[in-house]
């Protein structure tokens, strides 16, 4: 939005005329007489005299006097300011920059990739409070933030993880009913964070949204370990045994279990701590601190828990007898149902069955959409639109926005031209005057919803002619980090021949229309730019002595002005421009062309035709291609309308060597998937390599891998219930679930083979097993569950990211609890 001055020689063909003169000259006139040159040295007495000719202007009337030609009459000078008026102007503006309906200059202020965001921002806004005092009478506006988004974000992770260990804390006091006992357990939790925060330190990991995230995913499952420890101490002192040896046995007897189901929780992870592109990325930070927070609750849970048992419970052997919740119903109804195996194998098959049934109608995208305070609003006039009637047309609409929704906007920002980034010029050199962005920054105390302002502003914008509008809800920091602004649906049709890459776009654009979730479809051969083509008659131009360039020259010297040099003022270098009247279509070919000797019309020498200009022509990987995108209208998964283009585009034949390829944001889901598929195969894998060495068995594992689809159905029904597709983040839930889903199971079937061990029967060691490990299984689970729930609730600019994820792991714990203990 920035403006310079210049200094503005406007002259007119007819004075120019008059004097025998033309824009050529009268530039050069004024160049060489604002000079200052040296002129050598002269030697006296010993003292060198540096000689130095000054010439340059000492103000706009000294540039008034310079002479620009003689009078052919009499001979007296022409001044300048006899054919000429010499005035300060601003420039012409490249973009205009309007807050809250007033002009302003924009800054864009950019930090270096190794700093931290949230410390660069606070740096800045303690210099800006320095730069308004040396500028008073200005205001600064801080339109939008990176490091508002990461502090409310990190802070809601916080409330969120607080919340998940109170709720946990709950669980323990209902189950054990027992204020020492869940006392030590929940010292288990803040002993475990300080040595994942050591942990991170060392690993160079810094506080963030993945890495809260993933203490947040882990905070339920920080205490599962010293559950399990706790609990089974607890049973041992139930039997009579001392503090010292029940905490001894105690955990001798669960330590293999604990120490198996951690590695196979941490082995989840390693896939994903390799994985390449956006998704990789994204969960490295967050995988490594599972597994470190994982690591630090197994070391607690062994060495820690034990010793604060012999601590804090002496005297207290016997009194606990029947103070905890108890599952009597539980050993009956797994005495049924080890009677009816084949009933419940064939429903639990089924169950699976009809649950992958189901993937298919839920639909996936790359990442889940989130809600903002704020919103843009892109605006696209007419090709060759003018700045100052672009500007005319988005005061309209900004006067249209104040009207419906002036109550709950704290900001309306618009830009209209093209975009400056990090270099001042143009961030895109397709933009162009034509364009324009708003955005609308809302109150977080509102009457209307931003989804209804939206809806309302969509139906007004839509009655006005010549002009797109499209909105884009999703502005949040993550969205514009992740490089994930552009359209949701880019087609790409690939060829060499650019007329059939045209002729199939028009064939595309026109099976695309038809999807009725597709909004705002543009083809990159939309018509361009309107141009005049001026086609210079080579025979002419050839007899009169005329070339191609000094028509150009003539030509831009007219229309575009004469750089006519720079001057100094007040320590200020201002350029100087020789500029001509205005002109008008019609005025064109009246134009003087000169040869040096003679003039001609240009309409004479010249045919002037009108045409518009082809819009941009693009390459990918060195092959010419035609671009088509898209906004997306309904919430309906970004998979399924890939799909419907890809069938509707079976009606359109593409010959040899030509192409369709989806690309943009279905291109990021397509990438992302295929590298979490293969993680998740990875993963279960390294489960089942973990358990066979724990178990020394191949058996074991395999009857423990079973529980992994149950863990499946879970998580397919909790999307399939709430009606939201999956997304990258909700599919690292369900990876993460792969290695919490096998816990439940190592624990029943270490104590299944110790019982078998000590002589039981294999149907007695099943139900003993059973009872044994009822209550840590349900605890275990129950804190995992409702330590991610805060998670869940969708609270906050970042919620939407961890949610899926939350969902997931939540689901399918449900559904792999219930059916591990049957």
């Amino acid at each position: 939005g920035g403006e310079e001055k210049e200094i503005v020689v406007e002259t007119s063909p007819y004075k120019l005329e008059a004097y025998n003169l033309n824009a050529d000259n009268v530039g050069t006139k004024i160049i060489n007489a604002n000079r200052n040159i040296s002129g050598g040295s002269i030697e006296e007495m010993g003292l060198k005299y540096v000689i130095k000719g000054i010439g340059e202007f000492q103000s706009l009337e000294d540039m008034g006097n310079v002479v620009v030609a003689r009078s052919q009459q009499d001979g007296t000078p022409v001044y300048l300011k006899d054919v000429a008026q010499i005035y300060y102007k601003n420039k012409d503006p490249q973009n205009i920059v309007r807050i809250n309906h007033k002009r302003c200059i924009a800054l864009a202020i950019y930090k270096e990739t190794k700093y931290n965001t949230v410390k660069a921002v606070n740096l800045l806004s303690e210099h800006l409070k320095d730069i308004k005092k040396a500028l008073p009478g200005y205001e600064f506006n801080i339109i939008q933030n990176q490091a508002e988004f990461i502090t409310t974000a990190i802070d809601e992770v916080k409330e969120t993880a607080l919340y998940g260990i109170l709720l946990a804390v709950i669980v323990l006091f209902v189950f054990l009913r027992r204020i020492g006992v869940t006392a030590i357990i929940s010292i288990s939790i803040p002993i475990s964070i300080v040595a994942t925060f050591n942990l991170m330190y060392f690993n160079g990991l810094t506080l963030n949204i993945m890495t809260l995230g993933g203490l947040a995913l882990g905070a339920g499952m920080l205490v599962d370990n010293a559950i399990v420890v706790m609990e089974n101490i607890y049973r041992n002192l139930e039997k009579g045994l001392p503090i010292k040896e029940a905490a001894i046995n105690g955990t001798a007897e669960v330590g293999g279990a604990i120490t198996a189901s951690t590695i196979t929780t941490i082995v989840v992870f390693l896939p994903i701590i390799y994985l390449h592109g956006e998704a990789g990325e994204l969960f490295k930070d967050q995988a490594w601190t599972v597994a470190f927070s994982l690591i630090s609750s197994l070391f607690v849970a062994i060495l820690v828990i034990p010793m604060l048992s012999v601590r804090f419970l002496k005297n207290s052997a016997m009194k606990s007898v029947n103070s905890g919740v108890r599952f009597q119903w539980y050993r009956p109804l797994l005495e049924k149902i080890l009677q009816r195996r084949k009933t419940v194998l064939i429903s639990a098959a089924l169950l699976i069955i009809g649950t992958s049934l189901l993937i298919p109608i839920i639909g996936s995208e790359f990442m889940p959409k989130s809600d903002s305070n704020s919103f843009q609003i892109k605006v696209l006039l007419e090709e060759g639109s003018a700045l100052e009637y672009a500007d005319r047309a988005v005061a309209q609409l900004e006067g249209i926005i104040n009207n419906v929704a002036g109550d709950d906007i704290e900001s309306l920002y618009s830009r209209i031209g093209p975009s400056t980034g990090i270099t001042g010029q143009s961030d895109n050199f397709l933009d162009d005057e034509n364009r324009a962005e708003i955005l609308v920054k809302l109150k977080a105390q509102r009457k209307l919803s931003s989804e209804r302002i939206i809806e309302k502003l969509n139906s007004v914008f839509k009655e006005i002619p010549d002009m797109t509008v499209t909105f884009n809800r999703d502005q949040s920091s993550l969205q514009a980090t992740l490089g994930n602004d552009q359209a949701p649906v880019i087609v790409e049709i690939k060829g060499e021949d650019l007329s059939v890459i045209r002729d199939l776009s028009t064939k595309a654009l026109r099976e695309m229309s038809s999807v009725n979730d597709l909004i705002n479809i543009e083809s990159s051969f939309d018509e361009g730019r309107p141009e005049i083509n001026i086609k210079l008659d080579r025979i002419r131009a050839g007899i009169y002595n005329i070339d191609f360039a000094s028509v150009g020259k003539q030509l831009e010297d007219y229309l575009q002005g004469k750089e006519a040099g720079s001057w100094d003022n007040n320590g200020e270098m201002r350029d100087i421009t020789l500029k001509l009247p205005k002109i008008g279509l019609h005025e064109l070919k009246e134009l003087k062309i000169s040869n040096g000797e003679q003039d001609f019309r240009l309409g004479d020498i010249a045919d002037i035709e009108q045409v518009y200009a082809q819009k941009e022509i693009m390459h990918h990987n060195q092959s010419r291609i035609g671009k088509i995108t898209a906004d997306i209208k309904n919430g309906r998964p970004l998979d399924k309308i890939a799909a419907e283009i890809r069938d509707k585009f079976k009606n359109v034949y593409f010959p040899n060597g030509y192409q369709f390829h989806i690309s943009g944001e279905e291109a990021m889901r397509e990438q992302s998937f295929a590298s979490l598929k293969f993680a998740l195969l990875l993963s279960i894998i390294l489960i089942y390599m973990v358990m066979a060495s724990q178990f020394e068995s191949l058996i074991h594992p395999f009857t423990i891998l079973l529980t992994l689809p149950l863990a499946g159905v879970g998580a397919v029904l909790i999307f399939f219930i709430l009606g939201m597709s999956m997304n990258v983040m909700a599919y690292i839930g369900i990876i993460m679930l792969m290695g919490i889903a096998v816990n439940d199971s190592i624990i029943l079937v270490d104590a299944i083979n110790q019982l078998k061990r000590q002589g039981w029967q294999l149907k007695d060691a099943i139900l003993e097993a059973g009872n044994r490990r009822i209550r840590p299984i349900i605890m275990t689970s129950l804190t995992t569950i409702l330590a991610l729930f805060p998670l869940t609730l969708g609270i906050g600019e970042s919620a939407a990211l961890r949610s899926p994820m939350a969902l997931a792991v939540i689901g399918g714990l449900v559904t792999s609890t219930l059916l591990t203990l049957v």
